[in-house]
């Protein structure tokens, strides 16, 4: 099988990384630990300094300060083409005169391999397209077109394999069915993936740890479940997914369960779930987490209770519609209702109350009189506008 076709990957070690640029400072004093043989995602918007980290381990880029370590071998000032690694970028860059083989042979070749046909080969069976292995870039699909690259970068057994937004050029469901494939690849190879991107869904959906990058700072790193049930920090909170964000003071933390003071509501956190436990603290809880009703209920134990508000906008998308919900001392707050009958459950304009499980709200490390720092350059909203401008300028040029 494909695991005896590449040798196993090595971690990455960066030690005190910092870049500076003329006029500002990209990265400051980055300690970060990718294991071997794991698929690791660095996320964050435009800006955030992922793409210079990537660029410093591919050798593209010189450090300023602090040390880079593959396999625990120092190649902080070694030549990129003498460092273990092979980057995927956006572009695919095949060479268009050659047929697919020779793209994925070509660097073997250079390197006087002496089974190079055969190495190539196996890779585009790994990545399922031997069958075209005649053809030329032209007569292939943007998704084929992304799995050769992937095949001519894992032919030369990387100990590190560097993702640079691979599936940014794709349509929403090749993107989808590629964030698939790469993971089963990457499991079958067993190479260290480092992949940068600033699409949510896609780090998820992929990596088995995510470092979320702001400002050239690491805000959170962990398992995708972690990130998203528990986010640290109103950054983190906003950026994977969205979150419906409260400050106010403690005015109980007792027992298993601390308890919030919003506008004059009670809110109760599990004290577990919360980073901080006297004072002003900001506490949150995912859109979808929340149900709407349109009676008030009866308070109950186990369950937060909000309102009551008013309905301000109602958008289907799919699988859920999303409600604005405007909340007197709060607000506009969002909820995402899975749509389970035709139609919508309220209609713009209606008084609602929401309510949510305890267990699901969360306390964030913020002080809340900083919340500026942690503004996004690029938020959701952004992502999927750019996005869409983008689809539309390749069907223009299509």
């Amino acid at each position: 099988m494909a695991t005896s076709f590449a040798e196993s990957g090595a971690d990455l070690e960066l030690v005190g990384i910092s870049k500076r640029f003329p006029g500002f400072t990209a990265i400051e004093h980055l300690d970060l630990t990718i294991p071997a043989g794991s698929f690791f995602a660095l996320l964050g918007p435009s800006g955030c300094g992922k793409t210079t980290t990537l660029r410093l381990v591919a050798g593209l880029e010189d450090p300023t300060g602090g040390r880079i370590l593959i396999g625990g071998k120092d190649v902080t000032h070694t030549k990129p083409y003498r460092r273990p690694v092979n980057t995927v970028f956006q572009s695919y860059a095949l060479f268009p005169h050659m047929t697919i083989l020779e793209n994925v042979a070509f660097g073997l070749k250079r390197r006087r391999i002496a089974n190079a046909q055969q190495l190539a080969h196996e890779a585009l069976r790994l990545v399922e397209l031997d069958h075209v292995a005649q053809r030329r870039p032209a007569q292939l699909s943007g998704g084929q077109q992304q799995r050769v690259a992937l095949a001519r970068a894992v032919v030369n057994r990387p100990a590190l394999l560097l993702l640079d937004e691979p599936l940014g050029a794709l349509d929403l469901k090749l993107r989808r069915q590629m964030q698939l494939e790469l993971k089963q690849i990457q499991g079958d190879v067993g190479l260290t993936f480092l992949h940068v991107t600033h699409d949510q869904e896609e780090a998820m959906t992929m990596a088995d740890t995510i470092a979320v990058m702001n400002k050239g700072e690491i805000e959170q790193m962990g398992a995708p479940e972690e990130l998203y049930e528990l986010p640290r920090t109103a950054f983190v909170a906003n950026f994977l997914g969205q979150s419906n964000l409260f400050t106010g003071p403690v005015v109980s933390a007792k027992g298993d369960t601390m308890v919030v003071d919003i506008a004059g509501r009670k809110v109760s956190v599990p004290r577990e779930r919360a980073q901080r436990h006297a004072g002003e603290v900001t506490i949150g809880v995912r859109p979808e987490k929340v149900a709407l009703v349109t009676s008030e209920p009866k308070a109950a134990t186990g369950l937060n209770l909000v309102g009551p508000g008013r309905v301000v906008d109602v958008s289907f998308s799919g699988v859920s519609t999303q409600y604005q919900v405007q909340v007197p001392g709060l607000g506009v707050q969002t909820v995402f209702s899975q749509n389970m009958v035709f139609g919508s459950i309220v209609n713009e304009g209606a008084e609602v109350w929401l309510t949510w499980n305890i267990d699901h709200t969360f306390g964030l490390a913020d002080d809340a009189d900083v919340a500026p720092r942690f503004a996004s350059d690029e938020d959701t909203s952004a992502i999927a506008t750019q996005r869409r401008e983008r689809l539309e300028a390749e069907l223009e040029g299509a």
